[in-house]
């Protein structure tokens, strides 16, 4: 059987009875779902890129030492450190995430789409611009739901896990950012502001 049709938790024994291989597949299999949800909590690329690794180096240690228990929840165990890093690379900095417009990784640019016209291919591009701005305007808890349902791809299991509230507050919150959206866009293709 090759490493791509292992489960996550065969691919930790192979790592953990000693061959690098299994945890170099685990990285390959979630690296984009996990820096994706680093950068969109950070918006910097190479902040991401270092919390990113910081991740690893925490989950190979704790493969290491023994400690991993998590049987069949590699994931979301995996998100949990690394939203963890976010907060106490913030808590460190006292500072709350800038919003920037820099050039840096950007998912949509991943997503392959075709068949499209120019005029088809720009107002994607400024729709997705425009809701990615959106996105960020949301309050904290609400911006951190929509980023792991949509860019993480996580159930409302896993993010009320990581996040330590229930599953009804995490599908309340995506609730309220989805309400907030909803009247952001109005607004904008109206010009008058709703409350």
């Amino acid at each position: 059987m090759k490493l791509q049709e292992k489960n996550d938790h065969e691919l930790i024994h192979i790592y953990i009875s000693g061959d690098e291989t299994g945890i170099q597949e685990l990285v390959a299999r979630h690296k984009a779902k996990i820096y994706t949800s680093i950068y969109m909590l950070v918006k910097d690329q190479y902040l991401a890129e270092d919390i990113f690794q910081d991740t690893f180096i925490k989950v190979i240690n704790t493969l290491k030492s023994g400690k991993y228990n998590e049987e069949g929840k590699f994931l979301p165990w995996v998100m949990r450190i690394a939203h963890n890093l976010v907060i106490d690379h913030f808590r460190k900095d006292k500072r709350t995430p800038v919003i920037t417009n820099q050039d840096g990784f950007d998912i949509f640019d991943v997503l392959g789409f075709y068949d499209e016209s120019i005029e088809e291919q720009l107002v994607r591009e400024q729709t997705y611009s425009d809701l990615r701005k959106m996105v960020q305007l949301l309050p904290a808890e609400q911006k951190e739901v929509v980023i792991m349902r949509h860019y993480g791809e996580m159930s409302f299991k896993e993010i009320a896990d990581i996040t330590n509230v229930s599953i009804n507050t995490a599908l309340g919150r995506m609730r309220y950012a989805l309400n907030n959206l909803r009247r952001m866009m109005l607004t904008k293709e109206t010009g008058v502001r709703i409350n």
